[in-house]
């Protein structure tokens, strides 16, 4: 896949992401969508064996043309074709993921180039995606200070709940995939930026009488909760609330964080089967209360089916998306809503906060970073520019490499392109940070030499400045200031005392 044909598939998601006004996009059955950021009323795909399924979770419409998430519930789709344009995959877990041109309400033809057999083949599928009501987008406002952009499906959100009465909203100060809405009575109102909504019924409330079928309940006090998404679980430890944690979708070696591995030892906290493999009876026999999982759910919808066929509210996490790095970071305050921890989740995040103030003075260094790591069909995975990593070099007093060199935006937190584009874009970064909270670690830069000879090329590499993350990484949503931390002492030359980096040899 070129250069050209990567930025075709992404340049659509610039206009969301700099709030541009644009023309409406117009479906086959004419229904108008304005620019923003969709979850499909409906989605089927027709074609193949049986054995793939496709899904689609999101459609973004920008400049009045639509973009569409397709999922592929196998790793082996390397491509796919629309209109006899290739797009390239990216590989999360068992799944293949592509952001392609979009057709709403209409059929559309897909091609999907499989190598699970001995011979790379082409497989036709034909896919409908139904978006039936119109969302207007707002109209710009100012650019506030601290609020990097809006979500305009957050913006737009409706509040109005059968027989209870609105009162306020969570302030934010940079997360812009979630809301809170404050009712008479001790009511809470979350919604998600891809448009899911969750109602918070206080200790002894009774659920409205003609609530919306779509929005989930959540009954305090929440006492059992099945969590798999690795990235929140730092968030419940600063609240000081990991006894809510009964089931965890990862096994005691698979933490890092010290009270979630100390939990799981004294058996307070019980492993209960990754997100893609529950242990249904067990959430049952525990009297699970609310699952939380990742996107990655979104890639096994069945699995999310049969947990919510259980009576058991599924609340899908979204702090990936978020462009600032303190945008994950203030998901604690979501978390905080649901356990009525609101004061310690402000005094948490605020700390928080006035690390990355203390940090602001770093002076920029004008050197270049390449955060990335090498997927095993040789493609590379990088950050997208507005992604939160993107935005931790940045603070940190560097350059990410990466959006310079694609020079176009991405709904996505993650983009996949070949090692041609990447050595382009990253020959002559001065820093390359390898990531290991993905991949396996590297133990020396030999090792990534040998994932590709032309990593021999690059300046980080002849220069000794390539670097590695630990695995540990991922799972500190709640210390971003140390890493950035870490990122200025490498840009400053200093190779000691780093936290999260450590520099190859």
């Amino acid at each position: 896949m070129t250069h050209t044909m990567l930025t075709r598939s992404l340049s659509a998601l610039l206009a969301l992401l700099m709030l541009f006004a644009a023309a409406p996009a117009l479906g086959e059955e004419g229904v108008q969508l304005s620019d923003g950021a969709y979850t499909p009323d409906g989605f089927s795909f027709s074609g193949g064996s049986g054995k793939v399924t496709i899904s689609c979770p999101r459609v973004v419409v920008a400049d009045g043309e639509a973009t569409a998430t397709l999922v592929f519930s196998s790793p082996n789709y390397p491509r796919v074709a629309v209109d006899g344009v290739e797009y390239a995959a990216a590989h999360e877990g068992d799944t293949s993921i592509f952001e392609v041109p979009a057709l709403i309400n209409a059929d559309m033809t897909v091609v999907g180039t499989t190598t699970a057999m001995s011979q790379p083949h082409d497989v036709t599928y034909v896919v409908h995606i139904s978006i039936g009501e119109t969302v207007s987008a707002p109209e710009a406002a100012e650019e506030a200070e601290a609020v990097p952009s809006v979500n305009i499906v957050l913006e737009g959100r409706d509040r109005a709940l059968p027989g209870l009465i609105w009162q306020s909203e969570m302030p934010l100060k940079y997360a812009h995939e979630f809301a809170v809405d404050y009712y008479e009575g001790g009511y809470k109102l979350l919604t998600i930026g891809d448009g899911n909504r969750y109602l918070v019924v206080p200790e002894g409330g009774e659920v409205p009488s003609g609530l919306d079928g779509g929005i989930r309940v959540l009954r305090q006090p929440l006492k059992t909760v099945y969590l798999a998404a690795t990235a929140a679980m730092a968030l419940f430890d600063a609240l000081n609330a990991l006894d809510v944690i009964r089931l965890s979708g990862t096994r005691q070696e698979g933490w890092y964080i010290e009270n979630a591995v100390a939990a799981m030892a004294r058996g307070d906290m019980l492993y209960a089967g990754k997100y893609s493999e529950p242990d249904y009876e067990l959430l049952l026999s525990e009297g699970c209360e609310l699952a939380i999982e990742s996107t990655m759910i979104l890639h096994t919808p069945k699995v999310q089916e049969m947990i919510e066929q259980l009576g058991i509210p599924v609340f899908i996490e979204h702090s990936s998306y978020e462009t600032h790095p303190l945008g994950r970071t203030e998901w604690v305050k979501l978390y905080a809503a649901m356990l009525n921890l609101e004061g310690e989740g402000e005094a948490f995040f605020d700390e928080q906060a006035a690390v990355i103030d203390d940090l602001s003075d770093f002076p920029n260094t004008e050197k270049t970073v390449a955060f990335f790591y090498v997927s095993s069909d040789g493609s590379v995975v990088v950050r997208g520019p507005k992604d939160y990593v993107a935005g931790m070099i940045e603070i940190a007093g560097g350059r990410y490499v990466i959006g310079e060199a694609l020079a176009a935006d991405s709904a996505r937190s993650s983009l996949s392109i070949s090692m041609e584009d990447f050595y382009a874009a990253a020959v002559d970064a001065d820093y390359l940070i390898y990531n290991a909270s993905i991949d396996a670690p590297l133990n020396s830069v030999a090792e990534l030499v040998g994932k590709s000879s032309l990593f021999s090329d690059f300046k980080a590499v002849r220069q000794g400045n390539v670097w590695s993350t630990d695995k540990y990484l991922y799972q500190a949503t709640d210390v971003v200031g140390s890493l950035i931390t870490d990122l200025n002492r490498m840009l400053q030359g200093e190779t000691e005392g780093m936290t999260f980096i450590h520099r190859l040899d």
